[in-house]
């Protein structure tokens, strides 16, 4: 018991000298009873410590307070440890430490933890990370030195919650707490208590900025498919869409995270969303090409109108056209010569009704005359046939078109709702 000369701090401050000089050893009066340090902490950054130094006693009354602060250097200190420090702390250092009446020691310090919490950031920005902040001494073993918690699990649960309210993208959502006894390898152990904490992400920034922006633009992108190929240039639409989408990303990029074992499904679904623009944007490509260079394609093969026209055809309810288009100009060529002999046939008795004609000639005008009508005959035939060609190549264009625009569909809408199902699934911790 400390003797006070006078009922004010100087006098406690003088009668706690000889303490002073003793800071070097544990303090206890039995180098055979352990010291039993209380561990507190607030998740915000505050780590109370708190001891009993059995060299301190005095009464209130006699030394006029209860309480006093004394630099942390004039007193013995345990030599607690996080084992999750990854940096040094940056904190703001607090010199004091403050001793009551009845010699219990309280050391409290600010604390940032740059931890090695292993993240999970596989559904991230829905993700849940459970990180553990072991504290134990560094030197002293169990024998001399024994940790327990000053607060309950609940309390301690409820004070973070309350700091963290306002503090960053995380929200705590679970602490456990659990006591370790680590050999120290000679024989001994070590007293280590581990604080398992549960943090969630919130997630309305990156659903704001990433995911309904890419939602958007992955919709302009389907319902262009609704544009007319040959009336509109799609293609330079669709080319802007992902020269913007390109730039977003960019934009956005700092909000990824880039640490973690495992790519973030946040990564999957953009990169998604970028693949299905450039397919569209390809697709596109193929059904210009096919409507507008159909002209100097050879006829479509046989399988091309069989798999394409006729099955996938009907399948997109795009049903081939019925080719009756040249038997409309030309049904029978003989039926032309029919037609010539019969001119013949009628101008050889025109010189005897009328007389105006000489009959070898007409004769002569009339056979050249049915030559050119075989010749033209002829190109028209092929070119109608090569327009028959060019309009087969439009139509399987046309249902390619519409055949693609259906899986855009499918597979957007299964992917999404496969993505979806996997946050959803991961947003419940329980």
């Amino acid at each position: 018991m400390l003797n006070c000369s006078r009922p004010d701090p100087p006098s406690l401050l003088e009668a706690l000298r000889p303490v002073f000089n003793l800071s070097s050893i544990r303090p206890v009066m039995n180098m055979s009873t352990p010291t039993t340090v209380g561990i507190d902490f607030i998740l915000f950054g505050i780590l109370g410590v708190g001891w009993k130094n059995e060299f301190v006693s005095w009464d209130p009354d006699q030394c006029g307070a209860s309480t006093i602060t004394i630099p942390r250097k004039l007193l013995w200190v345990p030599d607690m440890v996080i084992n999750e420090f990854m940096e040094k702390n940056s904190a703001p250092f607090v010199p004091y430490s403050y001793v009551y009446s009845d010699g219990y020691v309280l050391d409290q310090q600010p604390v940032k933890v740059v931890s090695s919490c292993r993240l999970d950031i596989y559904t991230f920005p829905f993700d849940i990370q459970n990180c553990s902040l072991s504290f134990n001494s560094y030197l002293l073993r169990q024998a001399s030195l024994q940790l327990n918690q000053t607060l309950s699990v609940e309390e301690i649960f409820k004070n973070s919650k309350e700091v963290m309210t306002t503090m960053g993208e995380w929200e705590l959502v679970g602490l456990k707490v659990k006591k370790y006894e680590p050999p120290a390898g000679d024989g001994e152990i070590y007293e280590e208590i581990r604080f398992f904490v549960t943090v969630k992400r919130r997630s309305t920034l990156y659903v704001v900025n990433l995911l309904i922006p890419s939602c958007f633009l992955i919709t302009v992108d389907l319902l262009s498919f609704l544009l007319p190929p040959r009336s509109v240039d799609r293609s330079l639409f669709k080319m802007t869409l992902i020269l913007g989408y390109t730039v977003f990303l960019l934009i956005m990029n700092d909000l990824l995270p880039i640490t973690g074992d495992t790519i973030p499904l946040m990564n999957v679904f953009l990169s998604l969303c970028m693949a299905m623009m450039v397919t569209s944007l390809l697709e596109t490509i193929l059904i210009t090409n096919l409507l507008c260079g159909s002209a100097h394609y050879p006829p479509v093969p046989h399988w091309i109108q069989v798999f394409v026209l006729h099955i996938l055809g009907r399948l997109v309810q795009l049903p081939p056209k019925p080719r009756d288009l040249e038997e409309t100009v030309f049904q029978n060529p003989a039926a032309q010569e029919m037609k010539v002999s019969s001119v013949v046939a009628e101008d050889s008795v025109a010189p005897k009704q009328k007389g105006l004609f000489d009959e070898d000639k007409a004769l002569q005008e009339l056979r050249s005359l049915g030559n050119d009508l075989q010749i033209i005959h002829h190109q028209l035939k092929k070119q109608l046939g090569g327009n028959l060609s060019s309009e087969e190549w439009i139509q399987v264009g046309f249902v390619i078109d519409r055949l693609l625009f259906g899986l855009y569909i499918v597979f957007i809408s299964v992917s999404f709702i496969t993505i979806l199902i996997i946050w959803m699934n991961s947003n419940d911790i329980s």
